[in-house]
């Protein structure tokens, strides 16, 4: 089969003016990127038409190196309704360059379930990315700036900073730096470094606001650090979140481009999902559920990491009612989790397969406690035998959940029809199940332990002196009512990321807890998370090039 780009690069791609008509949009309100790329102002978002529109989330088991698809899924997911008659659309974060040039390559999906333009998508895009770096860093400069004056001077500890700068590479060699090196007009030499743009705090808070008041308000009320007299500063106290705001006057509205097929895709936002809430903004959501009758929208990683945060950060933040949940499962990941070694997921294994069942049932589980009755879309593969489709979709049957085997990565839309008729079903039986997991009103203690025992599977929750103390100072900044984002591996459902299939009998350990009240959440810290990747030794960047024409190849 042709290979992703070569896909996306020979399909005949719509005018975006013509995409727009189809959600009832002119041309005139529309903030054109060229012919193919636009911004939707946010004045289209409607209350009354978002209390019609349904809402259905893709989640996964947990991830693999060898990949679910679950962007895929969700595109297919909304072509095939648009096949049936439905008028849909979907909703998806933006890529970051750095998985883009490392290891990852393209996250616009894949096979014949892309958003197009591709290579726009995957670059420069329209630019929220470059505007949430220079937002970030405006702050970094002005907090050097109020430790270097004379006058004016907050009196802030340098050894409090947690912020960082950011770029959206992957650069392991700024992870940890000293800066304010030269003598006495160069600034006051301190400890820092570098996290990449999409762990940016400034990504979380801006996938989070509501419109641009609230986002500058909530941009002051980021913390960064206590003065010498262990007073809290925030950026409202550098007079920051104003020109912040300023910066991000454009990358606040969501993005509309198409997919193969033609089926209107919003695009906006990229907070990570082991730090933040791992899905797209509030904003580019509730655009989609004012503009279509149905919206497909994806959460990183699997269910205990982005349909967790999905639920109780974003749609507790955002006021969506969900309708419909899909779990997207692979043999081959299911496979790994059962034990296959990564060099032998093309064996036909029912052994491991079956092994494996575990991880796809505690997932099933964790929606449950939602209230929702997941639909699993079994992504297929060429690699997948009869078998091994008939046990898993046996299996699925047995736990009392609808399941469906997804061919859109090679046949589009079509290959997707049988889920999406599920998943219409689901949406008529399912008005409003969704709980939250916890009340925001609880401590952190409770909340945390809520979701490492219900999501994760653990037996206990320990925290280290830090940990605690850190807790503490929250509680007594009055803060205590924020959502809680655990930051842990998404390679496992416990913290140890060897950890495959369903653990069992093991303790989440707490070592930190920081602070994004800027988002509306505190972060424990549960194992250690790269903030800034480095590069693989074969890079993609290698194989991404540009011929006389501007044709690009390589991005995959």
């Amino acid at each position: 089969m042709k290979k992703d780009i070569e896909i996306a690069q020979e399909a005949k791609i719509t005018p975006i003016v013509k995409i727009a008509e189809k959600l009832g949009i002119l041309p005139e309100d529309l903030e054109l990127y060229g012919r193919y790329k636009a911004k939707i102002p946010l004045h289209f978002i409607d209350e009354e038409k978002i209390k019609q529109a349904k809402l259905i989330l893709v989640t996964a088991i947990t991830p693999t190196p060898a990949g679910e698809g679950k962007t895929t899924t969700s595109i297919g997911l909304a072509q095939a309704l648009n096949h049936i008659g439905k008028k849909a659309i979907v909703v998806l974060r933006e890529p970051s360059l750095g998985p883009v040039f490392g290891i990852k390559g393209g996250a616009a999906g894949g096979g014949y379930s892309q958003v197009i333009p591709m290579e726009d998508i995957n670059l420069h895009f329209t630019g929220d990315m470059s505007a949430v770096e220079k937002a970030h860093n405006l702050l970094a400069a002005l907090i050097d700036n109020n430790i270097q004056l004379k006058d004016g001077n907050l009196g802030i500890d340098p050894r409090t900073i947690e912020w960082k700068r950011v770029m959206d590479m992957n650069e392991r060699a700024l992870r940890d730096i000293v800066i304010g090196l030269g003598g006495t007009t160069e600034g006051v030499p301190r400890q820092s470094g570098f996290n990449i743009t999409a762990a940016s705090e400034v990504m979380a808070t801006l996938c989070i606001a509501r419109d641009l008041m609230d986002l500058k308000e909530r941009l002051g009320n980021i913390f960064i650090g206590y003065t010498y007299s262990d007073k809290p500063v925030f950026a409202r106290d550098l007079k920051a979140q104003g020109a912040m705001a300023a910066l991000l006057k454009d990358a606040i509205k969501p993005n509309l481009v198409q997919t193969l097929e033609g089926t209107p895709a919003i695009i906006h936002g990229g907070p990570f999902a082991n730090i933040a809430q791992g899905t797209n903004s509030i904003i580019a959501t509730r655009t989609g559920l004012s503009l279509g009758d149905y919206v497909v929208t994806e959460a990183g990683f699997a269910s205990e990491l982005g349909a967790e945060k999905f639920f109780d950060i974003k749609s507790r933040y955002g006021n969506l009612r969900t309708n419909a949940v899909v779990i997207v499962a692979t043999v081959r990941a299911l496979k790994y989790h059962g034990g296959a070694k990564l060099s032998a997921l093309q064996n036909e294994d029912n052994a491991s397969l079956e092994k494996g069942f575990d991880n796809l049932d505690k997932h099933i589980e964790n929606m449950k406690y939602f209230g929702f009755s997941p639909i699993v879309a079994i992504n297929r593969f060429d690699s997948d035998t009869e078998a091994e489709l008939e046990l898993l979709t046996k299996h699925c049957k047995s736990q009392n959940v609808k399941v469906a085997i997804n061919e859109s990565w090679s046949r589009g839309g079509e290959g997707a029809v049988e889920l999406a008729t599920m998943v219409l079903e689901s949406v008529t039986d399912c008005t409003d199940c969704f709980r939250p997991l916890y009340e925001l009103s609880w401590s952190f203690e409770e909340k945390i332990e809520t979701i490492c025992k219900k999501m994760y599977g653990a037996d206990h929750v320990e925290y280290t002196v830090k940990a605690k103390s850190q807790l503490d100072k929250i509680e007594k900044l009055g803060l205590g009512h924020l959502a809680v984002c655990i930051a842990k591996t998404q390679k496992s459902l416990s913290d140890d990321q060897n950890k495959r299939g369903r653990p069992r009998g093991f303790t989440i350990k707490i070592r930190e807890v920081e602070l994004s009240s800027g988002a509306g959440f505190i972060v424990p810290v549960a194992g250690t998370i790269m903030r800034m990747p480095g590069l693989p030794a074969n890079p993609s960047a290698e194989k991404i090039d540009i011929d006389p024409d501007g044709k690009i190849s390589g991005l995959f």
